[in-house]
């Protein structure tokens, strides 16, 4: 047993649990070095597949016999699938929603299989009724039509909604050139301008505006707008590596009488290849930039010396070079796939600059310090005059997605702070840096926490998880040298005070204790010099975990695109790996300084 400043712990136990985290991890490594993972399968990605390859068969029969196989296992799965409550969750693991339950529903009227399935799509039917149908969703997402319109639209092309619901998206504002759309405020976020434009055609295919001059400026828009949508496609097929908004995009082109255009030939493309052996489909192809950076930053010195230089090769390839066809970002940042469909923005960006900094522990070589240079730079340009930083686009800031957020601008000022002595800009950055930390001091809650924009927790109220979006901020203080600040020591203590009785901890106080959330806030309590019995029983809690091998239990904490659940396979071993390599360098750091 050793006894830190800070925990009590057996040694020897968090020594084998932690070498069973770190082995599991390093195995996850793929051939070429990097982390790949997995993540979850999604109901409401299957729904909006197979829509689209039924408007893709319908319009183009001669599709049928290559496509109706994808669509009749779809169809399958969802029915196989449905919770108990006659609704369907957005993974395996999550809660019934009204979103993906009318998606999910739809699809099966679409397809003419409602007598086939008639137990499932009768319970869907009562859970729908029971929330209160279209009215639920447009309540759901408020002004942000991103998703509320496209959810509609699918029910639409089934024949469920009447197309005077669904509102009209200006696709003839996708003209105009890039600069200007932060200016005309458009009723979508960033990310979602192939949906603007192809929901926003099919919508005005099947229902024209009243005004005659508005209706010619859409029609003379059409084939601008298309050719906009085909130029920012990726080879993959897939926009944003999305399934759901590749199928928005398939389905609205295909409705509307477009079935052959490349658009929707590439769309299918990235369908069939993006399929899972069950017959379902994930929200997104893979995470695999954003994996390998955590991992690396998990493992720290304990990566072994002979994986790091090709780690590092791939990562710097995994910078972009020139400008982005789809958000005009300008070179420097990183996305969170190496796949064609991915966007640079401010949450890879760090992680990447942060894990390059841990593969090169010698004195950085010319091309890292250039690449540092210019992530640094494409961050600072990046930052929205109220400090924070946004996840895609400065200064779009109207709809939630594209505002400031604290766990992206906490891990801007980390990797910003690591990087800022490699650049001939360090003033600019330190600048940057004090506006980061006004922007988290406004930020923080009155109970002493912070909240995150891409993850949540569905156990509590409106899907909050302050546990991660503290975790995060904390972690800033301590590698800025803030520990001891009146706003990071209210921090946590509101995390000590949000631990279970159990031990762990879940994304607030009473929610299910979970490996993700408990290892984010151990390791985040162990950055301050305060003793604490909270730190030990999360340790106690985790090794628990290792030992009953339940350390690897997933939980849909993720928010993808839309507030979209997702979980990701790696997750609860990075996270572990982390949290337990931390506290047993405390430990032993504690035990070498007692000898």
């Amino acid at each position: 047993m050793v006894m830190s400043n800070k925990i009590e712990v057996d040694l020897e136990r968090l020594q084998q649990a932690f070498e069973s985290v770190r082995d599991r991890l390093l195995r996850e490594q793929n051939s070429e070095g990097h982390w790949t993972g997995q993540l979850s399968t999604s109901p409401l990605s299957t729904a909006t597949a197979v829509m689209a390859l039924h408007q893709v068969v319908k319009g183009n029969p001669e599709r049928s016999a290559e496509l109706s196989p994808l669509i009749e296992n779809g169809l399958a799965w969802l029915g196989e699938h449905q919770n108990g409550d006659g609704g369907w969750g957005d993974t395996l693991k999550s809660f019934s929603n009204i979103s993906t339950t009318m998606l999910s529903h739809a699809v099966f009227h679409a397809t003419e299989q409602s007598a086939k399935y008639a137990e499932v799509v009768e319970r869907a039917d009562r859970y729908i009724t029971e929330m209160g149908g279209v009215a639920a969703v447009v309540k759901r997402y408020g002004k942000d039509k991103t998703f509320s319109v496209p959810i509609l639209t699918h029910c639409a092309l089934a024949g469920l909604v009447d197309w005077k619901e669904v509102s009209a998206l200006p696709f003839e504002l996708a003209c105009l050139p890039h600069q200007f759309y932060a200016t005309i405020r458009l009723p979508v976020v960033s990310y979602a301008l192939p949906a603007l434009i192809a929901i926003g055609q099919v919508r005005h295919h099947f229902r024209k505006p009243w005004n005659p001059l508005h209706s010619w400026l859409r029609n003379f828009s059409i084939p601008q707008s298309l050719r906009i949508l085909k130029r920012t496609q990726p080879t993959t097929g897939g926009y944003l590596e999305a399934a759901p908004l590749t199928s928005f995009v398939t389905m609205s082109l295909a409705a509307k009488g477009l079935s052959t255009h490349p658009v929707v030939e590439d769309g299918v493309r990235f369908l069939k290849d993006s399929v899972l052996e069950d017959g379902s489909w994930p929200i997104d192809t893979n995470l695999a930039t954003w994996v390998t950076t955590l991992s690396v930053n998990a493992l720290g010195e304990e990566l072994p010396e002979e994986n790091r230089e090709k780690i590092l090769q791939w990562l710097l390839e995994q910078q972009y070079k020139e400008v982005h066809p789809f958000t005009q970002a300008a070179p420097g940042g990183w996305a969170w796939t190496n796949l064609s469909g991915g966007v640079p923005d401010a949450d890879d960006t760090p992680g990447a600059m942060l894990a390059v900094l841990a593969l090169s522990k010698e004195e950085a070589s010319p091309e890292i310090q250039s690449a540092l240079q210019n992530a640094a730079r494409w961050l600072l340009d990046l930052q929205n005059r109220d400090g924070g930083w946004p996840t895609f686009c400065r200064g779009w800031g109207a709809l939630p997605f594209d505002r400031s957020s604290a766990d992206i601008t906490a891990h801007c000022i980390r990797a910003l702070e690591r990087v800022k002595t490699l650049t001939p800009f360090t003033s600019e950055i330190e600048s940057g840096i004090r506006a980061g930390f006004r922007f988290l001091d406004k930020q923080q809650r009155a109970d002493g926490s912070w909240l995150p924009l891409w993850f949540g927790n569905q156990h509590a109220p409106e899907d909050i998880n302050p546990v991660y979006g503290s975790a995060k901020v904390i972690a800033a203080y301590r590698d800025t040298g803030r520990i001891e600040a009146l706003q990071a020591q209210d921090g946590l203590r509101w995390l000590r005070e949000a631990q279970n009785e159990d031990g762990g901890w879940g994304g607030v106080q009473g929610a299910p204790s979970s490996v993700e959330e408990t290892s984010l806030a151990v390791e985040a309590l162990l950055s301050s010099d305060v003793a604490t019995t909270e730190v030990a029983r999360g340790v106690g809690w985790l090794i628990d975990r290792v030992e009953s091998k339940t350390i690897d239990e997933t939980t849909p904490i993720g928010f993808y695109f839309a507030k979209l659940w997702y979980f990701e396979r790696l997750y609860p071993i990075i996270f572990s790996a982390s949290a337990l390599r931390k506290a047993k360098e405390t430990c032993q750091g504690h035990s070498s300084n007692e000898n």
